[in-house]
């Protein structure tokens, strides 16, 4: 069976470059670990496979841990395989990812006191980015193992 989804950087790719800049723009100044394990959670929340596979691959090449990335999905019942502020992080990506119930303020104090309001603003367009781009994947039907990005 052939994908007959949109391909989106071909379809609307003006868009599609303004989301790689948002993309490039949240990352500046983030601890790159950090970025892929907010991606990771993020994806997996999302259920979106493509991402998923393409975020898990690019920690493994930065040098993260299988232990750790084994242990995303459960961070809360493995807390001491992360940091304060990598758990901060991965609690608010789950509370923005799954905001039908809101932020809970508990959850937005705890990263700005770990994060400070500049980090935390680049934290939160992270966020904002990697559920847009699992959307696209989700929506268009990405195969995952077919990594496109180096095509562009």
């Amino acid at each position: 069976m052939t994908n007959s989804r949109p391909n989106f950087a071909k379809t609307a790719p003006k868009a599609f470059k303004a989301l790689i800049g948002f993309d490039a723009a949240a990352r500046a100044g983030l601890d790159p670990a950090l970025v892929e394990l907010v991606q990771i959670r993020a994806s997996q929340l999302n259920r979106c496979a493509y991402c998923l596979h393409m975020h898990t691959s690019d920690a493994r090449k930065a040098g993260e841990s299988e232990e750790r990335l084994h242990m995303v999905a459960v961070w809360r019942e493995a807390g001491h395989f992360f940091s304060e502020k990598e758990q901060a992080a991965l609690a608010l990506t789950e509370a923005v990812t799954l905001v039908s119930g809101g932020v809970p303020d508990d959850v937005y104090t705890r990263a700005l006191e770990e994060f400070g309001e500049e980090e935390l603003g680049q934290l939160l367009a992270l966020i904002f980015t990697i559920n847009t781009w699992n959307r696209i994947a989700i929506t268009t039907a990405k195969v995952p193992g077919t990594d496109e990005r180096a095509a562009r």
